[in-house]
């Protein structure tokens, strides 16, 4: 018989494998895995021991390879994760040291590799009597690539270390309230009625945060289109743009679509709205979300186009307001994706950034003269925000920088910056431009 939780863990340790080993995102290896998990206890545990694992790789690779007397051979990569699997239990998660301990090894036995039953017993077994050797770097200490930390040092000098720390602590959970179907304050009321609580800050105006973890299915009227999960920072793409409603709006990039559905409860039956993605798949859960929330209208439209070849989808039309939320390193939501850690490169970013430069000039043609682009990134690096709109606005000619005020971060060049946790929300960059007549 197995201890009680080895399948469990051996599934942790699969799971961290395709993430580690074969480059898969761990948002898509959970929708996969999780579904699959009857226990929505269990489903919970694989999901803390994964996040904690990435999270804290870099420190735990450091203590084994401290306590292993050599290294394990490539193939056994299933056994590396499943050690940190079992660091993860123990160290950050604080699990009972024997269950912990007993079901990591045994689900070693259910990976075919009994004969290591042992090592990871007595590995482990150790983790719950001595410290976790420690490494004497940056990046080993907060479990950070190297690339990583020196960029934030050069960019951020006076807050790397915050930063580091909030890339490392589990983030709130946000919501906006769809002030279609209710106000925030009655749906406040609701929530707690049902046993849940949140804070409503008084910026953005529809945010909830909730500092408990919650099946967004389980809240109340969820199915009702009541709200909808959000970070408070990406809620602040779409204000930014102070859109009225009978404009005429290019979302550019729509996929998976909270942004999308926030810019269609504003846009009037006067207005519309045309939702760009380059994956029809996103597109069809953007759909999903909008028919959830009540959104779905014949000015609301959604098309599978890339937003760099505007001669392909926009019919010489022009837009009043143009949402880029750019494709970018994603460093600034790393406490929500700590797999970006260790995909994301230093050889990358100067792609993105050509990226992002060529789709902001492509679709400046499409601005109407007088309209506003917000261009937004979910990235902390400067070359990505900052001094990405720099470049911009040297090479255009009729493009200025329109002001934003605090309440969206602290000032960046033509910009404004969020870093990772400040008042609870994720890294952010917004920069507001607007088109001379």
């Amino acid at each position: 018989m197995s201890a009680p939780g080895a399948a469990l863990r051996a599934q942790a340790a699969h799971s961290l494998l395709a993430v580690l080993g074969e480059g898969r995102s761990l948002k898509a290896e959970l929708a996969d895995v999780l579904p699959q998990i009857p226990d929505v206890r269990d489903r919970a545990l694989l999901e803390a021991i994964c996040f904690a694992a990435l999270r804290h790789r870099r420190r735990y690779e450091f203590a084994l390879s401290q306590w292993l007397a050599k290294p394990l051979r490539d193939r056994e990569f299933i056994m590396h994760c499943l050690l940190l699997a079992g660091l993860a239990q123990i160290d950050e998660l604080k699990l009972s040291a024997h269950a912990a301990v007993a079901a990591t090894a045994e689900a070693a036995r259910l990976l075919q590799r009994t004969p290591m039953v042992g090592l990871v017993n007595a590995l482990l077994r150790r983790a719950t009597r001595e410290a976790l050797p420690i490494g004497t770097t940056r990046g080993e200490l907060t479990s950070h690539p190297d690339w990583l930390v020196a960029q934030l040092v050069a960019d951020w000098p006076q807050d790397v270390d915050a930063i580091l720390t909030s890339n490392n602590q589990p983030a709130p959970f946000w919501l906006r309230v769809n002030s279609r179907e209710i106000g925030r304050d009655d749906y406040l009321k609701h929530l707690r009625n049902a046993g849940g609580d949140a804070i409503a800050p008084e910026f953005p105006a529809l945010a909830l945060r909730i500092d408990s973890h919650f099946s967004p299915e389980s809240l109340p009227g969820w199915r009702q289109g009541a709200v909808l999960v959000q970070d408070a920072a990406a809620q602040l793409a779409v204000d930014a743009l102070a859109l009225q409603p009978n404009e005429n709006v290019l979302d550019a990039c729509a996929a998976p679509g909270g942004k999308a559905a926030q810019i269609a409860g504003i846009v009037g039956e006067q207005g519309r709205l045309l939702a760009l993605d380059v994956d029809e798949r996103r597109l069809r859960k953007l759909r999903s979300t909008l028919k959830r929330l009540k959104l779905e209208s014949p000015n609301v439209v959604l098309k599978a186009a890339d937003a760099m070849r505007p001669s392909a989808w926009s019919e010489g039309e022009e837009f009043d307001a143009i949402l880029l939320d750019a494709p970018c390193s994603a460093t600034g939501i790393i406490r929500r994706q700590p797999d970006v850690k260790w995909h994301r490169r230093a050889e990358d970013i100067p792609a993105l950034v050509a990226q992002q430069a060529q789709m902001l000039d492509a679709l400046w043609r499409v601005l109407k003269p007088g309209g506003r682009m917000v261009y937004a990134t979910c990235s902390v690096l400067k070359s990505e925000n900052e001094n990405q709109i720099a470049a911009f606005l040297q090479r255009t000619a009729d493009a200025e920088a329109q002001p934003l005020d605090a309440r969206f971060g602290r000032a960046s060049g033509a910009g404004r910056q969020r870093l990772p946790g400040e008042d609870g929300m994720d890294g952010f960059f917004y920069a507001l431009l607007r088109k001379r007549h």
